[in-house]
């Protein structure tokens, strides 16, 4: 069963919103994609991070209640292949053993923009100089 599709986006489409229905994911092949966070009394939403080729974009498919914690943004042009979150979690609990590779992936993806996202809300809401002793 193939489930990848390649797509393309142009610069500065929106890929997806925060809140949004979290069905799919992709892996970046070109182009780059910013993540941001709405913050309330702020436009634009806040930067997080950017992703680049190889890395994997959208991780909110994988549990309830499947809606999207960040939002994206094509910075440039981009090129991914999209994976339907259905297909890939019905190969998954087809093949256990593909389906806790992913899911040990997936949480390190989860883990990164975790990081990501405290650092850039440290950033924006810390005061200068603070941090861990």
């Amino acid at each position: 069963m193939a489930v990848g599709l390649d797509v393309a986006f142009p610069a500065d489409a929106r890929l997806f919103d925060e809140g949004g229905e979290a069905d799919r994911f992709w892996l970046l092949r070109g182009g780059r994609v910013a993540l941001d966070i709405c913050v309330p009394g702020r436009q634009p939403e806040a930067l997080v991070e950017t992703l680049g080729p190889g890395q994997l974009l959208g991780w909110s498919w994988i549990c309830p209640p499947y809606r999207w914690h960040l939002g994206a943004r094509a910075v440039t042009a981009v090129e991914a292949t999209e994976f339907p979150a259905t297909d890939v979690l019905a190969l998954c609990a087809a093949d256990p053993e593909l389906g806790y590779a992913l899911m040990r992936r997936f949480t390190e993806v989860v883990v990164e923009r975790l990081q990501a996202t405290r650092i850039r809300l440290l950033d924006l809401y810390a005061p200068h100089g603070s941090g861990p002793p």
